[in-house]
Order: C-alpha cells, then sequence, then structure tokens
C-alpha cells in the first residue's frame, strides 16, 4: 500500500502579540506542514468556506465539542482548513467560540490542490474552493481518508456525513483508524 503524506507547503498565518499596540495586535507568522503535523496525531477536516451555514452550525462546532472524546482516542489536535485567508479565518474562530480546534488558513489554495481537493465553486460564487474531506494524519501520514461524495466542479449539493466528527469518531473508536 502506499504511504500517503500531507502535502508540505507553508501557510501565512496571523497571531497574536501582546507587543504590537491597538486595535489589531496580530502579527504575520508562516507555518509549515512540519509545525502543524510533525510528531502529532491529528484530525484534519475541510470545508468549503468560513461562515457558511453547513460548516457554522454543524461540523466546526461538533467537531470543537466532541475535541475530548477525539483526544481519548490518541488525537493530539484537530484542524480545520479552508481556502480562506488568515483575517477571515481568525473572524471564523472567534466567531465561533473556538477553544479546541485551531483553523489552519490555506488562503491561496495550494495545500487544497496538493490535496486534490480543490474544486470550481463558481456556481455559488465562491471561486476556487475545498472540497469536504476529513482525515486521520499521524506525523504528516494519512492514515484514514473520509471524502464526501460527488467530487466534482460546482457541485449543485453540498454533501455532508461521511466527513463529519462523528463519523471520524467512530472509525478511531472502532479501531479502524491505523497506521497501514
Amino acid at each position: 500500500m502506499t504511504v500517503r503524506k500531507v502535502p508540505d507547503v507553508t501557510f501565512r498565518t496571523r497571531v497574536r502579540d501582546e507587543s504590537i499596540e491597538g486595535p489589531n495586535p496580530f502579527r504575520w507568522e508562516d507555518k509549515t506542514t512540519a509545525d502543524f503535523f510533525g510528531g502529532k496525531r491529528v484530525v484534519l477536516f475541510s470545508l468549503p468556506g468560513a461562515f457558511t451555514p453547513t460548516c457554522s452550525t454543524y461540523q466546526l462546532p461538533d467537531f470543537e465539542k466532541l475535541y475530548p472524546e477525539f483526544q481519548a482516542e490518541g488525537i493530539d489536535e484537530i484542524y480545520c482548513i479552508s481556502v480562506n485567508d488568515a483575517f477571515v479565518m481568525n473572524a471564523w474562530g472567534k466567531a465561533q467560540g473556538l477553544n479546541n480546534v485551531k483553523l489552519i488558513p490555506d488562503g491561496s489554495g495550494e495545500f487544497t490542490r496538493k490535496m486534490g481537493m480543490l474544486v470550481a465553486k463558481d456556481n455559488l460564487g465562491f471561486g476556487m474552493r475545498s472540497w469536504r474531506y476529513a482525515a486521520v494524519v499521524n506525523n504528516g501520514v494519512i492514515e484514514k481518508w473520509f471524502e464526501e461524495e460527488g467530487f466534482s466542479d460546482n457541485c449543485e449539493s453540498d454533501p455532508y456525513g461521511v466527513s463529519s466528527p462523528q463519523t471520524v469518531l467512530e472509525a478511531l473508536k472502532a479501531g479502524e483508524a491505523q497506521a497501514a
């Protein structure tokens, strides 16, 4: 079986910096794939966009709420990635009141493209975005993949279920997400 790894990219993030005064106390910080995935077992999930209905009502809040159960299954971190910039992702995280799930901005879509998950969503006015998926990733190696059905450009529907936190957690509890 071929070992599939997450792609090596650099993410442009904005991090809080107490030394910066004013209404926007953040600075740019580059983070690499190794920073996020190296030496950790994580759940990564991707969605079409911050502030969108399914993502904001079900997917992200449920991963946040179920975080302790994921930890009990040996997960160190839960990451949400979206083809949105750091400003949008930070505002969304604040609006969602996140404490557990960490948001990764993929503003240019480079990571998503290299994962093979970049799709056109011009029919919704989004442009290029990520298809909805989740994965269990151990030290950069994908152990288990959860991809929604119907992968295509300008898909008329937005399937959600295969990549839900409940489905991923069920697979972890059943021991289905183990290194090959």
